[in-house]
């Protein structure tokens, strides 16, 4: 399904990694207006980078956020100041505080983040990327493995990066204010993902007033990577059910 031009920009704001979507990955939303973009290096709380997307869009009129995993974190933060054009909200795999209640896997996981040069390679990006894998990776429009999980890391996420967003994904928290989200919201959730568990889309469907949720069989937390075209089925399939009901309400 395409989106016409006369749509808003679906803005993708990245994972975990920083980098940009992918021009193939973009391409199955046809001829929509769309931006995508990189995440600053070093930044460790989630409101420096909604600071970062927020300034990055500040040109547009009407947009849709559309954030994959920590960007859908991000995208949770903007959408919470309800900025000035946000006509709705896209999350995948993403959550309103950080779902690690164990104390000792916090340390674990801040452990982590302080790891450089060949620990941070050979033993942090393969142990993210064991974190990252479903068995359902293989059967998608893009065949994924764990190898492609860390080469994406070994690529695009400097270490002091790594560190910084496992900080920031560890002390973020708005499970509070879940309610300053006013636009329709949608929650993509991979049907296995032990990465952030089961309860995190629940907390933000009970907490932001106009969300449904939208739960992919057979995919995992890298679902944008190895579903790219079911993934950009379910975003433009919510956008067109958008528009079918404000069409109804305006006739």
């Amino acid at each position: 399904m395409n989106i016409t031009e006369k749509n808003p920009t679906l803005v993708f704001v990245p994972c975990f990694s920083g980098a940009p979507w992918s021009a193939e990955q973009l391409a199955f939303y046809g001829e929509a207006p769309r931006r995508t973009l990189r995440l600053p290096e070093g930044v460790n709380d989630i409101e420096g980078y909604a600071d970062y997307v927020q300034k990055a869009i500040a040109d547009l009129d009407d947009y849709v956020l559309v954030g994959d995993s920590f960007g859908a974190n991000i995208a949770l933060a903007l959408a919470t100041r309800q900025p000035r054009g946000l006509h709705a909200l896209v999350m995948s795999g993403g959550f309103a505080a950080n779902p690690i209640d164990s104390k000792l896997w916090k340390a674990v996981m801040r452990a982590t983040g302080m790891t450089r040069g060949p620990i941070y390679r050979q033993l942090t990006l393969r142990a993210h990327a064991h974190r990252l894998a479903s068995p359902f990776d293989g059967e998608g429009q893009v065949p994924w493995s764990r190898a492609r999980s860390r080469e994406l890391f070994l690529t695009h996420t400097p270490a002091t990066s790594f560190g910084a967003r496992v900080r920031a994904g560890l002390t973020a928290d708005y499970v509070e204010v879940l309610d300053r989200v006013r636009v329709p919201t949608l929650l993509l959730t991979p049907s296995h993902d032990v990465l952030i568990g089961e309860n995190a889309s629940a907390v933000m469907l009970a907490g932001i007033p106009d969300a449904r949720e939208f739960v992919l069989p057979r995919t995992g937390h890298m679902f944008r990577f190895s579903h790219p075209a079911t993934y950009a089925d379910a975003v433009t399939g919510f956008l067109a059910d958008l528009t079918v009901g404000r069409e109804a309400v305006d006739a």
